[in-house]
């Protein structure tokens, strides 16, 4: 049993907020086509059942994998994993909550992703590395969109009802992340049946005891094929060919190699796999056709979402780890007190830069849940309004695009530096074992570094998803927030935020403008200012979204009590706080774009 058995506090009335009082999935989602029958009854019990599930049978195991890390017989490539983590791998499969992201036609519940991505929050608060095991659910999905026929029977109902393991192959040793530099070849056998040859590195889960067989979709050149991305096919190649009757044959030439020695996250395996090593690797051409690089992105953007969405669940959890602990813990007096040697001794809830702490990480954890959640309702939409190739679904589908390196860049680089605060709040017990924060923080960095670094995302915001419409789509955004700020949302009670929110929108439209600037004197401007643009926008969407949540709450605060009056007083002051202590320093952003210099592209190597 986890030392930290107990250590997962969901929050699951702020998703049910965000779903049913906010973004109203009840009316927008739930039961539309292409999404299955549940109504908002059903769907609220559902999510109550999945918090059950996840407090009581998948976050015991949080730290297993972390006290005795998987092990890997480097004779066989074989991966074994501790036993708490296998039973908590099947408890998932067990009690269905694999079916709520499965379309109807898989077999599967069919939910909205707005529902499955509030879900899906509390497996990854419970047990983050755990979390990854089930790529293995979402390839059904997109072998479903993009596969042959023949393909899709072979492979995607099998992968369901069988567990099969999954994972995504790109990176290697040489590359890193820069994909279109893959060496891994792929050599055409006959018909779509190819074999691959290669190493690739920090793949997720590569292998692993818990399942009969584990799905690989790799990135690989095919002879003769044209350099970069472009060049890249994908294939689907399993740990054990499926014979075209579906049983297992042989085992397939695709082995893990090498098992990395991590800070955190020790639960997940990350492998070195090597295809074609003595041994063919077989694989499957996706599709029968070379797209590997768009094919893969459906794979890369629901990874983005995660990892972001990781981070996000990984910060609410240790923030009502914070608060248990400050209402409990008694220390000193109150300040007011502090000269009276007599005076009671408070908790150290009632201590004002606890209560400092404790906001910033609350405002911050309720901000960037409105942000994912957000942009999962608009892939309700895209996949209401036609899918991601029907015309009516672009602007959805291009705003749904821009939000993903929000999340993945901002909610990942915030959270590591959020934790830290949130292990202050336990003062010296923080840094315990005692107590499951100094585990929050190893097993949250790699966020920050997988599914594409920090920059990188800042870079596909600035030079992809800007640059391809001109920026029409943050115009449209901004226009958003601007509509927010001039239609007295939340009335007089919320003047200041507003006025705060305006303050904050002119200075990100100023900074994204002096940018447009300087990238007329040089390209690594964008480089230099990236990621503070990126924090910037990010910030800015977060308290939009506080503040309509803000609205709202107040708006049901005059009939609410008990727990709800104390929810939505909870609400208002998130919104306040980070509108006052957060959205004032984005002043700076237009000041630092407009100052930047190109010294630092000037300055020799050597006097670094």
């Amino acid at each position: 049993m986890s030392a930290h058995a107990n250590h997962y506090k969901p929050n699951l009335r702020d998703t049910l907020f965000n779903l049913f009082e906010f973004l109203n999935i009840g009316s927008t989602s739930l039961g539309k086509k292409p999404f299955g029958e549940l109504d908002e009854a059903t769907a609220r019990q559902t999510l109550e059942s999945y918090k059950q599930i996840c407090v009581d049978q998948l976050a015991p195991s949080f730290s297993a994998g972390d006290h005795q890390p998987p092990v890997l017989d480097p004779k066989t490539g074989a991966v074994t994993l501790p036993e708490d983590l296998k039973k908590s791998f099947h408890a998932y499969f067990d009690n269905g909550l694999n079916q709520l992201e499965l379309p109807t036609h898989l077999g599967g519940v069919g939910a909205p992703p707005s529902l499955a991505w509030g879900a899906f929050e509390m497996v990854l608060g419970a047990n983050p590395a755990l979390g990854f095991y089930f790529l293995g659910n979402l390839l059904p999905r997109i072998i479903d969109g993009t596969a042959t026929e023949s393909q899709k029977a072979l492979y995607c109902q099998r992968m369901i009802e069988r567990r099969w393991g999954g994972t995504m192959v790109l990176t290697e040793p040489d590359a890193g992340s820069d994909v279109g530099s893959a060496r891994a070849k792929a050599k055409l056998v006959k018909d779509d049946v190819w074999e691959i040859e290669g190493v690739k590195r920090f793949i997720t889960n590569g292998d692993f005891d818990a399942v009969e067989n584990i799905v690989h979709l790799v990135l690989a050149r095919p002879e003769g094929a044209g350099a970069g991305t472009k060049g890249l096919s994908m294939f689907i190649v399993p740990k054990f060919w499926v014979n075209p009757d579906g049983s297992l044959g042989e085992r397939n030439g695709v082995f893990c190699t090498n098992l990395e020695k991590k800070m955190g996250l020790k639960s997940s395996t990350t492998c070195e796999m090597t295809f074609g090593d003595g041994k063919p690797a077989r694989g499957l051409l996706v599709g029968n056709v070379h797209e590997g690089i768009k094919q893969m992105f459906h794979v890369i953007e629901h990874a983005r979402m995660a990892v972001g969405l990781k981070s996000a669940a990984t910060l609410s959890t240790a923030y009502l780890n914070a608060l248990a602990y400050a209402k409990e813990r008694v220390q000193g007096p109150d300040l007011m007190n502090a000269r009276d040697k007599n005076a009671k001794k408070v908790s150290i809830i009632r201590h004002a830069d606890v209560r400092r702490m404790l906001m910033l990480q609350k405002s911050h954890a309720e901000g960037m849940r409105a942000m994912i959640l957000f942009a999962a309702s608009l892939q309700d939409e895209v996949e209401i309004l036609g899918g991601h190739q029907d015309d009516r679904a672009e602007a959805s589908n291009a705003l749904n695009d821009l939000m993903l390196p929000l999340i993945k860049g901002y909610c990942s680089e915030k959270v590591f530096e959020l934790l830290s605060v949130s292990l202050q709040t336990l003062g010296g017990s923080g840094y315990l074992q005692d107590y499951p924060h100094e585990q929050y923080i190893r097993d949250q960095k790699i966020d920050t570094l997988y599914e594409g670094t920090t920059h990188i995302q800042a870079l596909d915001l600035l030079l992809r998803k800007l640059a391809k419409d001109g920026g029409a789509t943050l115009q449209g955004l901004l226009g958003r927030i601007r509509a927010t700020i001039e239609s007295n949302e939340g009335g007089e009670a919320l003047a200041k935020e507003r006025a705060a929110l305006n303050e904050a929108l002119t200075n990100v439209e100023m900074a994204f403008g002096h940018l447009l600037e300087k990238l007329g004197e040089s390209l690594y401007h964008a480089g230099l200012q990236g990621n503070r643009l990126l924090f910037g926008l990010a910030e800015l969407v977060i308290g939009w979204l506080l503040i309509r949540h803000a609205a709202v709450a107040s708006a049901k605060r005059a009939g609410a009590t008990g727990d709800d009056a104390a929810f939505y007083d909870g609400k208002i002051a998130s919104a306040q706080f980070f509108a006052h202590e957060v959205l004032p320093n984005l002043a700076m952003l237009p000041k630092f774009v407009a100052a930047s210099q190109l010294g630092l592209m000037q300055l020799a190597d050597e006097a670094f």
